[in-house]
């Protein structure tokens, strides 16, 4: 799995979800990348995400967070970037794990505040617009394509799994895909950035099991979010369809980009 991580600087959480098996064959390597922010990207990591040739960039953030955190750019970069206007957290500039760290205190508290926040992530009227926009450009193009929010890990999470259900790839590597976050690059500096938002944002008494959990993710999470999704709209092809506006043939279209 760590084949799959870009060993980058000033970029977290940056790799390939691609290359599991479908129900049709097996996904494409180099064209499905997610990541956290890139405001802190070095030069070098410039260079190496330029490379990848990637056409059209998903910003799973709000605009307040895009205008606290600005993605660093290529001198060549040209790829569309697409996202739905608004906020996608509850609290401006931060995101959904940071807006559910407040009167956390120990890890039994972060992990009911980011269950709720699961429960629920997938119906966020902001966020939806952008999956709506992600599957979109899954199903109209065919060239590379970086998915991304702010630590790359939940509201990033959640659309890399639900492409990949919609595909056909194993639960197993569904959930192996998602809780790569725990392990991906330079781990324990992601967890040690967001330990000082978290802190400094919701005081110092916070337990270092707690933070772990807020900047980590675990199967529970995904898998409330999905059954939400489930009992909301039966399926997850019915949420996608009805809520996402990917039908059908939509996901057909996906198929026929991605699957090789």
């Amino acid at each position: 799995m760590q084949d799959r991580v870009l060993p980058l600087e000033g970029i977290h959480n940056f790799r390939d979800y691609g290359g599991y098996k479908t129900r049709g064959g097996a996904l494409k390597t180099g064209v499905l990348w997610r990541s956290g922010q890139h405001a802190e990207a070095t030069e070098a990591d410039l260079e190496t995400v330029h490379a990848l040739g990637i056409g059209t960039v998903i910003d799973l953030r709000g605009d307040s967070e895009r205008a606290v955190y600005p993605c660093l750019r290529h001198p060549e970069f040209g790829a569309a970037v697409v996202f739905e206007p608004g906020e996608t957290a509850s609290l401006k500039g931060a995101a959904v794990h940071e807006e559910m760290a407040r009167e956390v205190v120990t890890e039994q508290d972060a992990i009911n505040a980011m269950t709720a926040l699961y429960e629920r992530l997938p119906f966020r009227p902001v966020l939806t617009g952008t999956y709506r926009l992600y599957l979109r450009t899954l199903a109209q193009n065919d060239h590379p394509t970086l998915l991304h929010c702010l630590a790359g890990k939940d509201r990033t999470g959640v659309a890399a799994a639900l492409v990949h259900t919609l595909l056909g790839v194993h639960p197993d590597d569904v959930m192996a895909d998602y809780v790569l976050t725990n392990t991906a690059g330079n781990a324990e500096a992601r967890i040690a950035a967001g330990a000082g938002a978290v802190r400094s944002g919701f005081g110092a008494t916070m337990e270092d099991g707690a933070v772990r959990v807020l900047m980590g993710v675990r199967p529970e999470f995904l898998e409330t979010a999905f059954a939400a999704i489930r009992k909301e709209y039966g399926s997850v092809e019915a949420y996608a369809e009805q809520a996402l506006g990917a039908g059908p043939d939509a996901v057909r279209a996906m198929e026929a980009n991605l699957v090789a």
